[in-house]
């Protein structure tokens, strides 16, 4: 039994369905990525199973329990953490004040203390700044600030929502590295993109989502090999005349 498992999920804003039937599982201890283009769905999923929107259809199971349709709050309490798009810190807050945000639902846990130590000495350039506003740091660090801030709740699942956007490529590969090290130290990470060589250097499996379907699923090297990835995330092109890669369904 896969950790986390998402079967037949459907939702969308309003008669905007962005999601149309996707089935998505994670084992413990693994780095599974999501590509797609802009629009695919893939940040639609992620607010599903964070419990910032209710799916209409389908099912969500963490551990072999159903936590389908939970709030937030909840989803926190069972294991799942969202490290958000736009990275979303608290730019008014010092970086200590954002790491222990993190944990708040814990903040009567002994355990805080010892926890926040090993969060910034897995990103020294955040214990270096401890006292330092979040709205002040680089793009970079607060990335860093968003993935350690999640990671202070404990999750069972770390979900990570387009990392790489907005960075510049020197930051892009300083924070793939840190989640390269994370999943070489057994935290379970489900990553979105649209940076799809980034994200498969940190997975080693992934689906493509595509028009709120997933319409390949495989290894991390099976997807880098196949021509229609090549063609649409990797800049591999097509030969003359060949159809466009994952092109939108006809419609009904």
């Amino acid at each position: 039994m896969a950790l986390l498992e998402v079967s037949d999920i459907h939702a969308g804003y309003g008669r905007i369905r962005a999601l149309r039937g996707v089935d998505v599982e994670v084992d413990e201890g693994e780095a599974v990525t999501i590509i797609g283009a802009n629009g695919a769905g893939k940040s639609t999923l992620m607010r599903a199973l964070a419990g910032l929107l209710p799916p209409a259809a389908g099912s969500v199971a963490l551990d072999g329990r159903a936590v389908t349709g939970r709030p937030a709050v909840a989803m926190v309490r069972a294991g799942l953490s969202l490290v958000p798009e736009g990275r979303q810190v608290f730019a008014a807050l010092s970086v200590r004040d954002n790491l222990l945000l993190g944990g708040y639902r814990r903040r009567r846990d002994k355990a805080i203390p010892g926890d926040l130590d090993e969060v910034l000495a897995l990103f020294p350039a955040l214990a270096d700044r401890q006292g330092q506003l979040a709205g002040t740091l680089s793009g970079g660090e607060q990335q860093m600030l968003a993935i350690g801030r999640g990671l202070m709740s404990r999750p069972r699942v770390l979900l990570l929502d387009e990392p790489s956007l907005g960075l510049a490529p020197l930051a892009v590969a300083e924070v793939v590295t840190q989640l390269i090290g994370l999943r070489d130290r057994g935290t379970t990470i489900l990553l979105v993109e649209q940076n799809a060589r980034a994200a498969m250097r940190v997975a080693t499996r992934g689906y493509v989502l595509a028009h709120g379907r997933v319409l390949l699923a495989g290894t991390t090297d099976e997807l880098l090999a196949d021509p229609a990835v090549k063609a649409a995330y990797l800049g591999g092109g097509l030969e003359p005349g060949a159809p466009q890669p994952f092109a939108p369904p006809p419609n009904p």
